[in-house]
């Protein structure tokens, strides 16, 4: 199984920016999906998550109202639309597939086995 982000990048604070992740090697559609992040010196945190139907979403309270999870499971590929972003959301940003069959969307990362290698998100003020 493999997961590649792309679509980081360098924004200004208030702007946006829409980061991809494609996967491989497993039946993308029958997985949840989650974003996770990573800034220098702290732990790796959830942002938000999607269920296989795409008809369950979950996000950190802290990114709820500004950034947008989605899937598009003919493509094998979930996004992440950021808006209004801020220097606190400056991290590496992960996705990854969740362990459990058709399960719901959630926010602990040890729901989640494989990982991307992650994009890089900086936000200047």
């Amino acid at each position: 199984v493999q997961l590649v982000e792309s679509g980081g990048g360098l924004v200004q604070a208030g702007g946006s920016l829409r980061v991809s992740c494609v996967t491989s090697g497993r039946t993308f559609s029958n997985y949840p999906l989650g974003w996770f992040r990573q800034a220098p010196g702290k732990e790796r945190e959830f942002v938000a998550a999607i269920a296989w139907d795409d008809n369950n979403t979950y996000y950190a309270e802290s990114v709820k109202g500004r950034f947008t999870i989605s899937r598009d499971n003919a493509k094998n590929t979930v996004y992440l639309q950021m808006d209004s972003l801020k220097p606190e959301d400056t991290a590496v940003y992960y996705c990854a597939t969740g362990r459990r069959f058709l399960g719901p969307p959630t926010p602990s990362k040890y729901e989640y086995n494989y990982w991307g290698q992650g994009t890089q998100v900086t936000v200047s003020s």
